[in-house]
């Protein structure tokens, strides 16, 4: 798959609900694990695939986003859900902080660990 994304994501695990409404209006939810996370997205791990193009959020306690489903791919041991955050909607860890959270640029990839 091509690398899309305007900016790094951070590595994350933490158990959320992912919810989405079908072109009919009915809505629908699911438990989900968060995988990942930026300011504009995300991605989650299902049990199920889900619609592509279609309007969902994620919660998570008192925390709540809106989104709309992108891209759902099976990958061994689950679907692979990729979510675009609404435009007026922005993810900060002010808002919601992930039970375990690696932010990647905070590291400096060009040096080796290995001196």
């Amino acid at each position: 798959m091509n690398e899309r994304r305007i900016e790094t994501r951070a590595l994350c695990a933490d158990l959320v609900t992912l919810g989405w409404f079908e072109n009919s209006g009915k809505s629908n939810v699911t438990a989900a694990v968060l995988e990942d996370i930026s300011s504009r997205g995300a991605c989650l791990q299902t049990d199920s695939p889900l619609p592509l193009n279609v309007q969902g959020f994620i919660q998570h306690e008192a925390w709540i986003i809106g989104c709309r489903i992108s891209y759902c791919t099976y990958r061994e041991i689950g679907y692979y859900v990729g979510v675009m955050f609404d435009a007026d909607a922005r993810w900060s860890t002010e808002d919601f902080r992930p039970q375990h959270l690696l932010d990647l640029s905070h590291f400096n990839t060009s040096e080796s660990c290995m001196q």
